[in-house]
């Protein structure tokens, strides 16, 4: 089928009235923007009531061409009431009869309301919808009644800072103002579920969300595994932490995810048997430990190297070296749309709201793993929608990573509680009709496979178009085309290298990336707002969605963000607080399932009553 020509933008013909001057407002506005929206800001911080009303605009449609087994997980949340109207508080929906109850993380618990008032928790900016009822977006910088008052406060608070400077041995602050842009796309999501929920026949809804919430979201796999495994914390250890460092002075990252390849590349150049070893374990478990203590020797391996010499060999073993680069040495263009977002048959109306949470009664198919995909899906749940994993046999082996609550790995419940599980062998023709049956029945189909898998399934978007024109299809990717080599690995630490962002991050000492994964969570981020857009696309110009981000495009934000402040010392810094500290401190962002802290929603949305 060929694709259509879409001509409006998914917001096109609505309008907004920003308040306020702080980078997750400006941030927001930007995403917003991007999507069409029409946004008079004022700078100034008011409380003045509600934006005027006119009638609310709308898009014209213009678009032209053409058996698994069943395993859930529990719901993060609960509906709520209080004396506004009803409120949802990021709950997941109740699965279908049929699926197995869920496993090994107990029941479904209320939401984050992420504004409970007060003056310790001050404004950030808000967006108000014009002729939406009310509906809008409030932003903060706090959780509950904590003072906390700007990007500096929320890292030291909310456990950044903490993982941030893991690895060195003690606190640092990011330079880049992380947690504000996260909120700012957190924000853009909010509006976005909420002009769909306007759409599809639901209430104006209100959202509040929180710089500390986007915080709190960021940290939660560290928060649920030092919350799982009380007894030991990670802690950087004898040795030396990437990046390395060649003859000829290029700084530059390693990366691979398989432990035949690290062994060949260090062998062909030569370095000890036992530091070999002793590497791997750290190197592998640094996405989940912010720490990478690599024995001496490997370092000095390289350092006695040119680069181009250590890049052939790792080509030859299937590692990726890729060269820290300065922001002003990355060029790449960006994409003409933020989500690359493009029509792909025309659709029918929209399933009808259901509510209460602003993506009730839509259904989203997840094929992903580790961060970015998970999050993504675990943020569409949280705003209602009901989410079904396809993992292959035996399930995703991420499951049995220590540490376990309840049978289940702590770091996998994090970012996939709420979600159903299917298990489809993909390697068979028979697995991938089932996954096609079921993707083809959904609203939504997320996934995070490389570049071509899906076309080789048989699940790209123009492969599922005539059976399914109404479906958004999300490719959660890593290059996106902008690889610096073929079959360079696409994950967080080589993208934050190749992206300019270590040297963003440098901070009295030499440019390195943070082993904090960036790019994975505000990757996970954009891929749902990738949903929303597409979701937004099909309810308003009538058509399926093809869409595709990546963690370049994460990359990309911070670098428009440019350097913080957070990083700069000043009198009144809340203490550092480690994930498990941060968890305690701010119990309304979390559910304790086993003793295990996992996350709730990052925004409240309130119905708002009829005027």
């Amino acid at each position: 089928m060929t694709a259509p020509t879409i001509t409006a933008a998914p917001l096109a013909g609505v309008a907004a009235r920003a308040t306020g001057d702080t980078l997750p407002l400006r941030i927001a506005i930007a995403r917003l923007r991007a999507m069409g929206l029409t946004v008079r800001w004022d700078r100034d911080i008011t409380r003045d009531g509600d934006a005027p009303e006119h009638s609310a605009g709308r898009i014209t449609p213009a678009v032209h061409g053409g058996t698994g087994r069943h395993i859930a997980l529990p719901g993060p949340g609960a509906p709520s009431a209080d004396d506004h109207g009803v409120r949802w508080d990021g709950g997941a929906p109740e699965h279908s009869a049929g699926q197995a109850d869920p496993v090994g993380l107990g029941g479904v618990g209320r939401g984050i309301a992420l504004s409970r008032g007060g003056a310790s928790n001050g404004p950030a900016g808000r967006i108000d919808l014009v002729g939406f009822g009310g509906a809008g977006c409030d932003i903060s910088w706090s959780v509950g009644d904590t003072a906390l008052m700007d990007e500096r406060d929320v890292q030291a608070a909310c456990g950044p800072a903490h993982l941030h400077g893991r690895a060195r041995g003690g606190p640092r602050f990011l330079p880049v103002d992380y947690a504000s842009v996260c909120a700012g796309v957190l924000a853009a999501q909010a509006i976005a579920a909420a002009v769909l929920a306007r759409e599809r026949g639901g209430p104006a809804l209100r959202a509040s969300v929180s710089v500390a919430g986007a915080a709190l979201l960021a940290v939660a796999p560290y928060a649920a595994e030092a919350t799982a495994d009380r007894g030991s914390q990670a802690a950087a250890g004898p040795g030396e932490a990437p990046p390395f460092r060649s003859a000829d002075g290029v700084r530059f990252e390693l990366e691979t995810l398989d432990p035949e390849a690290w062994l060949r590349f260090w062998e062909v150049l030569g370095a000890p048997r036992a530091a070999i070893a002793a590497g791997w374990a750290p190197f592998q478990r640094r996405f989940a430990t912010a720490v990478c203590s690599l024995p001496n020797e490997l370092f000095a391996v390289l350092a006695s190297l040119p680069f181009a010499a250590a890049a052939e060999a790792a080509r030859a073993c299937g590692v990726g070296a890729v060269p820290l680069r300065p922001p002003g040495e990355v060029t790449e263009p960006g994409p003409g749309s933020p989500w690359r977002l493009r029509g792909t048959a025309p659709a029918g109306a929209p399933r009808p709201f259901t509510g209460p949470g602003p993506l009730a009664g839509l259904r989203v198919v997840e094929a992903t793993n580790r961060v970015q995909g998970p999050l993504a899906g675990l943020l569409l749940t949280l705003l209602g929608a009901d989410t079904v994993r396809v993992e292959p046999p035996g399930g995703d082996p991420m499951r049995g990573v220590p540490p376990l609550a309840g049978g289940l790995s702590a770091r996998f419940a994090a970012f996939n509680r709420g979600k159903a599980a299917v298990e489809y062998d993909l390697k068979t023709a028979e697995g991938r009709r089932a996954a096609a049956d079921l993707a083809a029945g959904a609203d939504v189909f997320l996934y995070n496979w490389p570049p071509g898998r899906a076309e080789r399934f048989g699940l790209g978007a123009d492969d599922l178009a005539d059976r399914a024109p109404g479906l958004v299809h999300v490719h959660a990717d890593g290059w996106a085309g902008e690889d610096p080599a073929p079959g360079t690995p696409a994950t967080d630490f080589l993208v934050q290298a190749h992206g300019g962002i270590a040297h963003l991050l440098a901070d009295g000492g030499d440019p390195a990336p943070s082993l904090v994964t960036l790019t994975d969570v505000l990757g996970g981020l954009l891929a749902a707002e990738a949903a929303l857009a597409g979701l937004l696309l099909r309810a308003r110009a009538g058509t399926g969605a093809a869409a595709r981000t990546a963690l370049v495009d994460a990359a990309r934000l911070l670098r428009a963000a440019g350097r913080g402040s957070a990083h700069r010392p000043r009198s009144g810094t809340p203490p550092v607080a480690d994930p498990a500290a941060a968890a305690g401190h701010f119990p309304e962002a979390f559910d304790r399932v086993h003793g295990v802290a996992l996350p709730r929603a990052p925004w409240t949305f309130t119905a708002k009553e009829a005027r």
